[in-house]
């Protein structure tokens, strides 16, 4: 549905963009993150047609977004960051005349704006001007917008922006759901979301693609990804490191805490981390450790973006507080 060919951007001497290319198929919910100024708004405006891009183009459900703008768009449902609405219409109103530009009228309006109304919780706002809202329910509204046409594609930029945390949850399972039969990419600082949201994440960085991959693979990336964390009810971390340090899959150990003992064992890159997790729990079994916890750290997605767009920045192997 939505696929992106080598798209640049430069203002004057400056590339905000650079060579970014991927695809977004129906069914898939795309995170794009990146530090500020990386390029993603750039990237999801030119993607909108919002802005023209300097070199290469973005195709939405086979229509060439410069092309084609039209019928390109007619499939987008877009929330710029920021939220822009009018502020002296309430809420229906707002609704009802985003309908009317989608080309919608009589009940087929109705109903659509009921359907947003509905899936964005904004019965009880309904006929208040936009100007009073809170900035979560307005918030709201410009998300209603976006899907008051029920597009097969939808770019979202920041959709949680100042949400409190019931609302946050609220979106993020209206977007999970949507993204069962839509094309979504939506950017968010919040790498948490990318977790519990997105099927799929590109981190960009100066403009370029850094990685691109499910939030699994990426957490793979991280210095934790397969090590082994052992917590005891009592005991010296110290002799339990050195007996973990004796074992042969084991590649260098972490005391995390002194008392009670807490260590963090490494994998050889030979060794996987099941094998490990085993030879570990038969010496705990030998050595009668009482164990409070063992289990194989994931990886984490904050530690692998940092070591992405930070490049100079290298991970003590220290656990992060």
């Amino acid at each position: 549905m939505i696929q992106v060919q080598n798209l640049k951007k430069t203002f004057g001497p400056k590339v905000a963009v650079s060579g970014v290319s991927f695809k977004v198929e129906k069914g898939e919910v795309l995170g794009f993150l990146g530090p500020n100024g990386a390029g993603k708004s750039t990237t999801m405006r030119m993607i909108t047609g919002f802005i023209p891009p300097t070199a290469g183009e973005a195709i939405i459900g086979g229509f060439n977004i410069v092309d084609n703008p039209i019928e390109a768009k007619r499939l987008i449902g877009y929330l710029p960051e920021n939220a822009p609405s009018y502020a002296d219409m309430t809420v229906l109103g707002f609704l009802s005349f985003t309908a009317e530009l989608r080309g919608l009228s009589g009940v087929a309006q109705r109903k659509a704006v009921d359907r947003a109304v509905e899936m964005c919780f904004l019965e009880n706002v309904l006929h208040q001007s936009v100007e009073t809202l809170s900035k979560g329910y307005r918030h709201r509204t410009c998300f209603a917008q976006s899907i008051i046409h029920d597009p097969e594609v939808l770019i979202l930029d920041e959709p949680t922006d100042g949400l409190d945390p019931n609302q946050k949850h609220e979106v993020r399972t209206l977007i999970r759901r949507m993204g069962e039969k839509k094309a979504i990419i939506f950017s968010t600082h919040i790498l948490e979301e990318v977790e519990a949201v997105c099927s799929r994440a590109i981190i960009i960085d100066r403009g370029t693609i850094v990685a691109n991959g499910t939030p699994a693979e990426l957490k793979r990336r991280s210095n934790q990804a397969g090590a082994i964390t052992v917590r005891l009810a009592s005991g010296s971390a110290k002799a339990v490191a050195s007996k973990l340090d004796a074992l042969s899959g084991v590649d260098h150990t972490v005391v995390l805490n002194e008392s009670p003992a807490a260590v963090r064992a490494f994998p050889r890159k030979q060794t996987a981390s099941d094998d490990l997790a085993r030879a570990i729990s038969d010496l705990a079994g030998k050595e009668q450790w009482s164990l409070l916890e063992l289990h194989t750290e994931e990886g984490r997605l904050d530690e692998v973006f940092r070591n992405i767009t930070l490049p100079d920045t290298k991970s003590s192997g220290k656990e992060s507080k």
